[in-house]
């Protein structure tokens, strides 16, 4: 029982470091001196020094991954305060069915 609880802590942390690893690093696309990213285009000008960076938001497609990039990793944090909460203060042989519910949520998303 106490490796089930064990690998369940894991599984939530590494859901959760893939996902602020997946929303924060930069340079999905790299190529010709321009970089593009969930957040940001930055192209480098012909002398190669200056960076001029626009913001990623003008596109509704990308906002909306934005939105749900940031929804996941909220229920997933939920989630994880959640199962926390139940271990502690649930009774034997209960069910772990809220925290369950948020991280279907944030898997959703």
């Amino acid at each position: 029982m106490l490796l089930l609880l064990l690998g369940i802590i894991v599984l939530h942390v590494a859901v959760l470091v893939l996902l602020f690893v997946s929303t924060i690093v930069s340079q999905w696309i790299d190529g010709n001196g321009h970089t593009m990213d969930l957040w940001q285009n930055c192209s480098t000008s012909s002398l190669g020094s200056v960076r001029h960076c626009l913001s990623s938001s003008t596109n509704e497609w990308l906002q909306s991954v934005q939105a749900t990039m940031i929804l996941s990793i909220i229920f997933s944090v939920l989630s994880l305060f959640l199962f926390f909460y139940q271990l502690f203060t649930i009774t034997k042989g209960g069910r772990f069915y809220l925290t369950g519910i948020f991280q279907i949520l944030a898997g959703k998303w």
